[in-house]
């Protein structure tokens, strides 16, 4: 082998073990409680030519920075009902987090189902801890408990090889520079890492809760 073959075949190995794991952020799903330090992530990925998908306050904010955002009710056909407290719990946004995109079977279901990929999901969630600090009735707190929010931060850490997970507003400057040093492409090892981090902000929360109803 010549030192040209030799290169050629470095190159083309280097693609299959590295390359095959840098995965484009193409649609973002957002869904926060606070929308403080959101403005700059978003600026970013609008640059970047992400698409974002919402709900609700969330939705409205991220359309007055001027950037366009499909309603989640518009791709699930359904409004948010029960006082809010059914949003995303759909399987037109959890099949787009949880689909394999290297599994034909889910391929073929997604396209079934006009499923669209979900790439990134940015979740802040209700302040359970702060609503209980701050003395307000049981009513008031059963309903900070998060549930569409905690099962979206499960589901995108879950399939971690495809997505990329925002847990909270801890992470925003995670993204942000990631963004601007690669563009809207990440890693499998920062995916993992915002995995990670994503089941500890799943379980403190879960902590919390438990520990309020076992008090």
């Amino acid at each position: 082998m010549n030192v040209l073959s030799f290169l050629y075949f470095c190159s083309l190995l280097y693609n299959v073990i590295f390359m095959s794991d840098i995965k484009r952020i193409k649609t973002a799903l957002i869904s926060v409680f606070h929308k403080d330090g959101l403005e700059e992530l978003l600026q970013k990925l609008n640059d970047e030519g992400v698409k974002f998908l919402s709900t609700g306050g969330t939705q409205t904010f991220i359309e007055s920075l001027g950037y366009p955002c499909q309603k989640v009710e518009e791709l699930t056909t359904y409004p948010s009902i029960l006082g809010g407290r059914v949003k995303t719990l759909h399987p037109k946004v959890f099949g787009g987090i949880l689909g394999r995109r290297d599994n034909e079977g889910d391929r073929q279901q997604m396209s079934q189902y006009e499923i669209p990929e979900i790439d990134l999901v940015i979740v802040d969630l209700y302040p359970f801890e702060q609503t209980v600090a701050s003395g307000a009735v049981e009513e008031d707190i059963i309903e900070k408990i998060d549930i569409g929010g905690i099962s979206l931060i499960r589901a995108g850490a879950k399939n971690f090889n495809d997505v990329v997970i925002v847990p909270s507003k801890a992470e925003y400057s995670v993204l942000l520079d990631i963004l601007k040093k690669q563009g809207a492409e990440t890693t499998k090892e920062q995916r993992r890492m915002l995995a990670t981090r994503a089941f500890g902000v799943s379980s403190h929360y879960d902590t919390a809760i438990h520990g309020w109803f076992a008090k």
